[in-house]
């Protein structure tokens, strides 16, 4: 594909929009003139593909911050049993400006949320009033965090 062709038509993850995301992963900041040259197009046409990459929710450009840097003194992971299907839990959960990460699981615990809090004062309210008053959640298991060694989001595309 000649730099100056337009972009066609792609699934979202051709090998073209691969090498895109790679390169994003890399470094969120890059220009779109940059992954051009990697890419082998056209920079409109790199351009238009990281836009249908995200409007598709392939992929999302964000700022990553460091919670703690952030003002915010608590970052913990809960474990959560429910009776009853757990995806209305899950629902209520995502709502909760609190929660940045939930998955239903398979194993021990039924949904793990992880959640980032002002202090230990903020999580105890946000644990033991908000997430065990949800109808349908039996127990909750609290695994704080001391240190965060490593937090990557570059593993690569297949």
């Amino acid at each position: 594909m000649s730099s100056t062709e337009p972009a066609k038509p792609t699934s979202p993850l051709d090998p073209v929009n691969k090498v895109i995301i790679e390169q994003l992963q890399r470094d969120g900041r890059l220009s779109y003139a940059a992954i051009s040259k990697v890419a082998g197009l056209s920079e409109a046409a790199v351009r238009g593909r990281v836009q249908r990459l995200i409007d598709t929710g392939v992929m999302q450009i964000i700022a990553v911050t460091n919670p703690v840097e952030m003002g915010f003194e608590r970052q913990a992971m809960v474990g959560i049993k429910v009776s009853g299907p757990p995806e209305p839990i899950a629902d209520a959960l995502e709502a909760m400006s609190e929660v940045d990460y939930v998955v239903i699981t398979a194993g021990s615990y039924d949904i793990l949320a992880e959640v980032v809090c002002e202090s230990d004062a903020h999580l105890h309210t946000l644990v033991s009033t908000r997430m065990r008053s949800i109808p349908g959640v039996l127990t909750t298991e609290t695994f704080m965090y001391l240190e965060l060694r490593k937090q990557t989001y570059s593993w690569g595309v297949k």
